[in-house]
């Protein structure tokens, strides 16, 4: 297991994230997700552990709560030492009655770091991130309360989930400006099969410094080999995509990608799961890749995905299946850009 720098800071966070959204299953789409109860998270923490995880994902809206009191619960009862974990959690969606029971507001954070806190039996949370755009609060309100958090010791660090480039950036300029703790993460999707972010989002995060959380690298589990174009996108029974149909993708290009992996997958001994999470882990700007289970050994073979190399050749072939169409201006930056960027590139580096 490698360790990389979250963002800017320095903390260390292993490139395999623990995410507990399939713990606790209260009812509706929580349950179609995942029902995991105390013991099998645990077998599932403790198993993520020894394999040398040191991160933990939830949110407090997962199953209404439940994920965190599982996930802290856990923690407690594996004896797992608070320095050796890093715990991250989100805030944003809607936790009580009435109108002001979700969003970014001041009110919503104080009283949902509070509740979070209590739930996870922590003193602090390593990794607070806002889990969505909230275009009813103004960005630096939600900034200062966040701020507040980090300067009172309940929050180590903010990130920032499912929000735009143009958003990100703008507030890491609210936060520069007002002397104010900045997003040092990105949470957001990124598959094979879903490589959108690449347009706009990462150059960003590059620029800025900021690390990036992969969910759902498998594609809600389009990506884990259960589905065959031959089988009209059929998977196997007890596949989450039967019932819960999400994130969107693109099926025929997901297919294309999934005959490009299998190969590859075939010749190596390992899922197309294994090397669809391996493309992730070789992609320069990802901090750190979510894995989520039902069972152990699904567990077991997402963590082996950090054993698999892939050569520069397969790369180019997973590339070759699933790159972006050309957008504007991207093809224009190319176009104009390249002469720049050979001089760049051929320039002799100045003695220091």
């Amino acid at each position: 297991m490698r360790y990389n720098p979250l963002g800017r800071t320095g903390l260390f966070v292993s490139e395999l994230c623990l995410g507990t959204m399939t713990f606790g299953g209260s009812e509706g789409m929580w349950r179609q997700i995942g029902a995991l109860q105390q013991a099998e998270a645990e077998q599932l923490v403790g198993q993520a552990v020894d394999a040398g995880i040191n991160f933990i994902d939830t949110a407090d809206v997962y199953s209404e709560g439940l994920s965190e009191q599982i996930t802290g619960q856990a923690l407690k009862n594996l004896k797992i030492p608070r320095d050796n974990i890093v715990v991250a959690t989100k805030v944003f969606g809607q936790t009580g009655p009435g109108p002001n029971g979700r969003g970014l507001t001041r009110s919503h954070i104080l009283d949902g770091v509070k509740a979070s806190l209590k739930r996870l039996q922590l003193d602090h949370i390593d990794l607070y991130q806002v889990h969505g755009f909230d275009p009813a609060t103004p960005i630096d309100e939600t900034l200062r309360a966040l701020d507040q958090l980090v300067r009172h010791g309940h929050v180590r660090y903010v990130g920032v989930s499912n929000w735009a480039a143009w958003q990100i950036m703008k507030a890491l300029g609210m936060s520069e400006r007002l002397g104010l703790a900045r997003f040092e993460s990105l949470q957001a999707y990124y598959s094979v099969a879903g490589r959108d972010l690449e347009r706009e989002l990462i150059p960003m995060l590059q620029s800025e410094g900021v690390g990036l959380m992969v969910w759902s690298p498998l594609a809600g589990g389009f990506l884990s080999g259960k589905y065959r174009r031959d089988a009209q996108g059929q998977a196997e029974e007890g596949s989450r995509r039967i019932a819960f149909d999400f994130p969107p993708v693109n099926k025929d290009k997901a297919w294309d990608c999934i005959d490009a992996m299998r190969p590859i997958a075939e010749a190596k001994g390992v899922s197309v799961a294994r090397v669809a999470l391996a493309w992730l882990l070789h992609q320069p700007q990802v901090t750190s890749v979510i894995v989520g289970a039902k069972r152990p050994e699904q567990l077991a073979d997402n963590l082996q995905a950090a054993q698999v190399a892939l050569s520069a050749e397969e790369l180019g072939q997973i590339n070759a299946a699933s790159g972006l169409a050309p957008e504007y201006p991207g093809w224009m930056f190319e176009r104009q850009g390249e002469y720049r960027r050979n001089q760049v590139a051929a320039a002799v580096p100045r003695n220091t």
